[in-house]
Order: C-alpha cells, then structure tokens, then sequence
C-alpha cells in the first residue's frame, strides 16, 4: 500500500493519508490527495524525496544529473544530503 505522510522538522507526524495501491506512484498519490496544491497555496516549502521530482509549487527535491548537464557541484552534492 501507499500512505503519504507528512512530518514536520523534528519528525513528527503532521498527517497521514488514506492507503492508496502499492503500485501508485509516490507523486501521482500526493496530487490524488492533493498535497501538492495545499502545500503550495499555503506557501510552504517541503523537501521531499527523489520519488516527487517534478511536483513543481512549493515542493523541494534533491539536485539530480542529467546527460547533458555537467557533474553536480559540491554544493549542489551537499544540498540534496
């Protein structure tokens, strides 16, 4: 199953999702219930794994390399830690 969980800095659980099937895609979940946009129109950054790259808003995700990009700087490396 597939439960979206939101902690806040320290870890501790903010909300929790209804169960979606295993196979659902992290990110489709999070815009199924809406994360994505609450987040967004409640102006809050939220650093999330490499499974939301492409959620757009608000949300944050690692620096991730591309063919035609150059290696990551150290910053960058350091950053997505």
């Amino acid at each position: 199953m597939n439960v979206q969980v939101i902690a806040d800095a320290v870890g501790r659980l903010v909300w929790a999702s209804a169960a979606l099937p295993g196979s659902t895609h992290d990110l489709t979940a999070a815009r199924a219930h809406g994360i994505i946009d609450a987040l967004t129109s409640a102006d809050v950054v939220t650093f999330a794994d490499k499974g939301y790259q492409g959620a757009r808003g608000s949300v944050r995700t690692p620096f991730q390399r591309r063919r035609v990009r150059p290696k990551l700087s150290r910053r960058q490396k350091a950053v997505s830690r």
